[in-house]
């Protein structure tokens, strides 16, 4: 009991855990982001990750939050709710020796937007289960939450028929569609904040 069945491995693209490779739990909904998705993605991050703060809100391998780490960012704080793929994270980051530099917070990603005070964040990934609406609900209780900077960016990926509403005062820095998934880097100016 407590073995985590994995059927296959997540790669670290580039940075101090290059060529890294952990295991992936077999567990439903749980879709990795795709290395050419990532590769695309830190590209756009190069001049903002390092020393970022991070949240990887429905974490799943925690592959963008990892990656993320590798590169440079100061923390990240991880949200899985299933808690063989957050055991699994945990793991990872021990094996990392980066336990000091992640947390991981197994629960419900709402719950936790609700209910954390761990400070604000200049970097959020969301990449929730395609078939739900989380998507859209966490990019509505992120704008009124206190977990974003004054302009942090919030990565999203989504199927192009589930398209988000993006809140009204937040723009859209760069977007791609790859292989039946939409991704895209928001920056979320909050209000009052512009100018």
């Amino acid at each position: 009991m407590g073995a985590t069945k994995s059927t296959g491995k997540l790669r670290i693209i580039a940075g101090e855990w290059r060529g890294r490779k952990l295991p992936v739990a077999d567990l439903p909904g749980l879709r990795p982001s795709t290395d050419r998705s990532r590769e695309t993605l830190f590209n756009w991050l190069a001049p903002e990750i390092a020393g970022a703060r991070c949240l990887d809100l429905f974490a799943g391998t925690g592959a963008l939050g990892l990656e993320a780490l590798s590169r440079g960012a100061a923390y990240c704080q991880f949200v899985e709710q299933q808690s063989q793929a957050a055991r699994l994270l945990d793991d990872a980051l021990k094996l990392f020796g980066a336990s000091n530099r992640g947390r991981v917070w197994q629960g419900d990603a709402r719950q936790f937007l609700n209910g954390a005070d761990t400070g604000n964040y200049d970097l959020v990934f969301l990449d929730p289960p395609f078939a739900s609406d989380l998507l859209q609900l966490a990019l509505d209780e992120l704008e009124d939450s206190a977990l974003l900077a004054a302009d942090t960016l919030v990565y999203v990926e989504y199927a192009p028929d589930h398209a988000p509403s993006i809140p009204v005062h937040w723009e859209q820095q760069r977007s791609k569609k790859s292989g039946g998934v939409v991704y895209a880097l928001l920056r979320a100016a909050q209000q009052g904040t512009r100018g």
